[in-house]
């Protein structure tokens, strides 16, 4: 399939032949969500802790005597039940991430790209220049009417670009390495450099 290619002052420099393998798949709304599902439990932290009763602070007296005081039988002030005591199956910490086939995350890259590209929301540029202030990014991407966009570049990102655009509310900048599906769905917008379709697609097919 063919797609116009734009400068980033909206004029068309020419078209570009994308490869259907990489950019016209079917939707598959399952392999997305296995994909996203995988990224953000690879995201989590998983430092949340509680204190078992072995980690309790105290002493390790018998409240009282076993019989004879008409309540209900004690063996420590760090049990559960008490104030400041133990909690019982908290959280501890761990890896919340497993693991997902390669053949299955690629799928879900491709499928992203083939989604955008099927909604009309792939846009390609010639390139993203090599210097830029912040200000001039920001009027260009208005002018284009990117509010919520991801861009992705090369293997290599010009630090004036980089600088440029780190302020720019609702724009992520990533190099070709960096595309992922969960950055793709939560922009409305993706914005490919020539060089980023050329990577992407050696990479992807």
């Amino acid at each position: 399939m063919q797609i116009k290619v734009k400068n980033l002052k909206a004029q068309e420099v020419g078209t570009l032949e994308l490869a259907d393998e990489v950019f016209g798949l079917a939707p598959r709304i399952d392999i997305l969500a296995r994909v996203v599902d995988w990224q953000l439990a690879k995201r989590r932290a998983g430092t949340h802790k509680t204190k078992g009763i072995s980690e309790i602070s105290g002493t390790t007296k018998k409240p009282y005597r076993q019989k004879g005081t008409g309540r209900a039988r004690q063996g420590s002030l760090r049990s559960p039940q008490f104030r400041g005591g133990a909690r019982i199956f908290g959280p501890v910490v761990r890896d919340h991430g497993y693991d997902l086939p390669k053949k299955v995350r690629k799928l879900g890259l491709k499928t992203a790209l083939s989604v955008k590209q099927a909604e009309g929301k792939l846009i390609v540029v010639d390139s993203l220049g090599e210097a830029a202030k912040t200000k001039e990014l920001a009027q260009a991407f208005a002018k284009l009417g990117w509010t919520s966009v991801l861009v992705i570049d090369g293997p290599e990102i010009h630090d004036g670009v980089r600088r440029a655009a780190a302020n720019l509310k609702g724009v992520d900048l990533l190099p070709q390495q960096g595309a992922n599906v969960y950055d793709i769905l939560r922009r409305d917008t993706l914005v490919l450099t020539k060089a980023a379709v050329e990577h992407l697609e050696a990479r992807l097919k």
